[in-house]
């Protein structure tokens, strides 16, 4: 595959619009249009700031800045990744709400963090700085943002003519995407361990 298309593919499974719309259930539910989108566009901004700096930094964020080595940021975070996928699995959507908390003034930097701004994101950052030129790296990045922006929009109306017509559907939805997406967000946790592991070794 083309390395642009797999940077882009990868940022894309890792947002997971579809499991982002559970985690934002209750805003999307509770807020209009418009502020739902300015909610968004601030968080797409925080997060593309951080992916763009890693995309340009690299692995030297890690090791001359941080004084750690990219392999160890890439076990521990598949690990959380991996703890959060089992919470997922056993507990379901209730999992994903609880991540987001603190004051509502500042929910942007809630979604951007740690829900957009993870493990998973920094260490493609890394990856698409690493495969591609910097601005192909940035495209793609902002390119993902653009298209997960617009799918969490279609989801919102989607679930605003779903929450009038049929509320039990809508759980259901919920449940299952929820369980379901446990399972990938599990497996990208694993690999994160194994590509730290054989770069440790």
């Amino acid at each position: 595959m083309d390395p642009f298309l797999k940077s882009l593919a990868l940022f894309l499974v890792l947002f997971n619009p579809f499991l982002m719309s559970i985690y934002l259930l209750d805003l999307i539910q509770d807020m209009d249009r418009p502020a739902f989108l300015k909610v968004l566009f601030r968080a797409t901004f925080i997060s593309g700031g951080v992916f763009f700096l890693f995309a340009w930094g690299g692995e030297a964020i890690f090791t001359d800045v941080l004084q750690v080595e990219f392999a160890s940021f890439l076990i521990f975070g598949g690990i959380v990744i991996f703890l959060i996928a089992l919470q997922m699995m056993f507990t379901g959507s209730e999992a994903i709400k609880k991540m987001r908390g603190g004051d509502p003034a500042h929910i942007s930097g809630s979604i951007a963090m740690p829900f957009m701004i993870g493990p998973g994101t920094i260490s493609a950052s890394v990856l698409a700085g690493k495969t591609l030129s910097y601005p192909m790296a940035a495209f793609a990045i902002a390119l993902s943002l653009v298209l997960t922006v617009m799918m969490l929009m279609l989801l919102k109306q989607a679930f605003d003519t779903i929450k009038v017509r049929n509320a039990d559907l809508l759980e259901r939805y919920i449940d299952i995407t929820g369980r379901a997406g446990a399972l990938l967000t599990g497996t990208i946790g694993i690999q994160m361990m194994i590509q730290g592991i054989r770069q440790a070794t």
